[in-house]
């Protein structure tokens, strides 16, 4: 089959052919059809963001296709099917702590490594195998919908931040990084789930008045002075409500008090989420008062992915209506030009846009 090859850090992907996966036990074979490019592609690539990703590998974080082959453990799923691809792999004899590898991607620790010498290649081929549990059906859907459908897996990151929180319809919400492309997501998610408000903060005027246009006033927008203090109060009053969880989904270049701002405007026995990139690349990390979250009983998620069932509840979202993917902006490439779909990924990598690979 065609691929797209990473063979060394900083080197262009190579496209060539390569062996066909082999089905094994626990295990399904799905023809791509569409991948997303994550935005920030081109980092993990050059070797900046310094992934534990052991090279040569096909790249590429799970996407939409059709079910190719089963194995004897399948007993839903069908040849044909539309599906959905995750990523996150877990080991499967630790149900309490698994280890934990996203496909094509990168590793979580020894145990993590140790899983992607199996489920080694990503999505960025026309043929990939992943466990029997990262598959959950689509429905029926088209060829030209399979591109948008593959936006789920940048709304399977908040929506798992928010499941982990246990967010109740009516309550408030604020989203640190409103104006990215995660960020953007989980205000849609959010809405979806239910939430009265969400207060959407940011210094991206343009982008803030976007969301409140797509979302309409149950978006709070809030124009960042960049003075800690004064921000966190003027995040408080945008809402007539106090603010029940605070999720911030910030990347790695962002100062620490804009993170800390954000979190701390969390009322009395509030939550929060951190998904973020703070103090990913080094520098200080977030400090948080020990004082304040004693006193006020603050529960802090810290949440990497999401569980296992997610994505069958997030399609779910979608065919009933309450979650639209046609907000996003999809532009598609193909395989042989996978190397122009990463650079596209990384100069248009904003809300509202998805850059895919059709293979």
């Amino acid at each position: 089959m065609k691929a797209a090859v990473l063979k060394s850090f900083g080197s262009p992907l190579v496209i060539e052919d390569v062996p066909e996966p082999v089905l094994g036990t626990g295990e399904v074979i799905v023809d791509v059809v569409a991948t997303r490019v994550l935005s920030y592609s081109n980092e993990v690539f050059s070797g900046e963001r310094k992934y534990a990703l052991d090279l040569p590998v096909i790249p590429g974080a799970g996407g939409v296709g059709r079910v190719r082959a089963i194995g004897p453990d399948a007993t839903k799923l069908s040849v044909g099917d539309w599906v959905l691809c995750d990523p996150t792999v877990r080991s499967r004899d630790d149900a309490i702590a698994p280890d934990i590898h996203l496909q094509g991607v990168s590793a979580r620790g020894e145990g993590g490594m140790q899983l992607q010498k199996y489920f080694h290649h990503g999505s960025f081929a026309e043929r990939m195998r992943v466990p029997t549990e990262n598959v959950t059906r689509l429905g029926e859907l088209s060829e030209a919908e399979a591109a948008r459908w593959s936006v789920l897996g940048t709304m399977l990151v908040p929506y798992g931040g928010f499941l982990a929180a246990r967010l109740q319809p009516g309550e408030t919400v604020l989203v640190s990084g409103a104006t990215g492309n995660f960020g953007s997501a989980a205000v849609a998610v959010a809405l979806a789930m239910g939430a009265a408000w969400v207060v959407a903060p940011g210094r991206n005027e343009k982008m803030l008045a976007e969301l409140v246009r797509r979302y309409g006033a149950r978006v709070r927008p809030v124009k960042l002075t960049g003075n800690e203090n004064d921000d966190r109060e003027l995040m408080k009053r945008a809402v007539p409500a106090p603010i029940d969880c605070a999720f911030d989904i910030m990347p790695p270049s962002v100062a620490t008090t804009v993170v800390r701002a954000a979190i701390m405007t969390v009322r009395p026995n509030g939550r929060v989420v951190l998904m973020g990139g703070v103090n990913m690349q080094g520098g200080p990390g977030l400090e948080l008062p020990y004082n304040w979250i004693m006193r006020e009983c603050i529960t802090i998620h810290g949440v990497w992915m999401y569980p296992r069932d997610s994505a069958a509840r997030l399609i779910a979202l979608v065919r009933a209506g309450l979650l639209k993917l046609e907000e996003y902006e999809t532009t598609a490439f193909d395989l042989d030009h996978a190397n122009e779909a990463v650079a596209h990924a990384a100069a248009n990598g904003g809300p509202f846009k998805i850059t895919v690979i059709r293979p």
